[in-house]
């Protein structure tokens, strides 16, 4: 049974309340924003703010905001509860709502999971008769809620058309993954063996069955290009994705592509120089003008390395510093940012700059000096990047 507007909002239950009262069901005549999220996702962190703004405006109006704390990642549930209460503490000194705490994955399983919610952040909103009213991102919320306050919401076109769709394409999503699955699980399993004929019939078989998914085409570019090192299939290979990226016009697609042809921790010198660079270029110019480097742009820090080092190995060398140097800068002032992902990027980025400049550089207590070979950050596929 799909969950979904207008079904009776589950329960919820939890291990415990790290912030506010607990709460053991919905009261009529309240509203409630029911919220999934996690320390370790930018974009949970980022909405933050926003319901705690949305609890402030609307407290009068009997809204409740509640986050749910169900994806935290630690051997043990008391780990997982003590490194949440810490992030709390620390990060945390503004919020005004309760914060609750699942271990065991019910609330997947009562809210998530029936909802075909796939990743965080979700809201699920609670009208006053206990249905549910919405199910989406959390930044959608402010446009929706004076709606559903003032009774307009759950009747129109609007929100039955966009209901609708959630539902349609999140059981795509389910249809998707379960095609994905058994794919990926014989492909890791032939690339851990070595065996790269059964895992090149498989890729080309999942490619085949869905050729829009970036990661199967990631994996089959990657095997062809760097395992294999069969030009001759793996050439017709990228200069289609190349085109497919161009065409979309993605900075996810662009920037992972990149990464085949330009990745500062891959030797790449096997590729054909011509095609290499003319593919490099392409990219790179559609790259940037999505995400332009002047002033205090927030460039999508995974891209940064390989378009580095396409601007370094075509002779540009002072574009390839400007680039680390503005992405260091957006990086360090990136408040949504995980401190995970920051320590991974920058202490390559800096790197990155002492080879670029060919010199020793600093950043507050760390330096680095030229080096030959060095990887800046592990390569990442889509499917690396997903929240759940």
């Amino acid at each position: 049974m799909v969950l979904r507007m207008d079904s009776p909002a589950p329960a919820i239950k939890v291990q415990s309340w790290l912030r506010g009262e607990p709460l053991t069901a919905f009261q009529p005549g309240k509203l409630y924003i029911v919220e999934f999220w996690a320390t370790w996702c930018s974009p949970c962190v980022a909405a933050m703010p926003h319901l705690a703004e949305l609890q402030e405006k609307y407290k009068d109006r009997g809204l409740e905001v509640v986050g749910v704390a169900a994806s935290e990642r630690a051997p043990t549930a008391d780990e997982a509860r003590t490194k949440l209460d810490a992030w709390l503490t620390e990060n945390c000194s503004y919020l005004n709502y309760r914060i609750a705490f699942d271990f065991k994955g019910e609330m997947d399983k009562l809210w998530m999971e029936p909802s075909l919610s796939l990743g965080i952040p979700t809201s699920f909103v609670v009208d006053r008769d206990g249905a549910i009213a919405f199910i989406g991102h959390p930044m959608d919320l402010a446009k929706v809620l004076p709606k559903v306050i003032n009774g307009s919401w759950r009747t129109s076109k609007q929100a039955k058309a966009g209901d609708a769709k959630r539902i349609a394409e999140g059981e795509a999503s389910m249809r998707e993954r379960a095609l994905k699955k058994p794919i990926l699980e014989k492909f890791r399993a032939a690339s851990e063996a070595q065996d790269w004929t059964t895992a090149r019939s498989v890729i080309d078989e999942g490619v085949a069955l869905l050729p829009d998914d970036l990661n199967l085409r990631l994996l089959q570019a990657h095997l062809l290009l760097h395992e294999i090192r069969d030009m001759r299939a793996g050439l017709p290979v990228i200069q289609l994705l190349v085109r497919d990226a161009i065409e979309k016009n993605s900075d996810l697609w662009l920037g992972q592509v990149l990464q085949q042809l330009f990745h500062p921790g891959r030797d790449n010198s096997h590729l054909p120089s011509a095609e290499r660079f003319a593919m490099g270029k392409e990219l790179s110019e559609h790259i940037l003008a999505l995400n332009p480097p002047e002033g205090e742009v927030d460039l999508k820090f995974l891209h940064c390395p390989a378009l580095g080092q396409y601007f370094y190995e075509t002779g540009d060398k002072d574009r390839a510093i400007k680039l680390v140097e503005v992405t260091m800068k957006s990086l360090a002032d990136w408040q949504d940012g995980s401190d995970k992902l920051k320590q991974q990027l920058g202490p390559g980025l800096l790197q990155a700059l002492a080879n670029y400049k060919g010199e020793k550089v600093c950043s507050g207590d760390l330096c680095a000096t030229p080096q030959k070979d060095f990887p800046i950050v592990k390569a990442q596929t889509a499917e690396d990047q997903t929240l759940r």
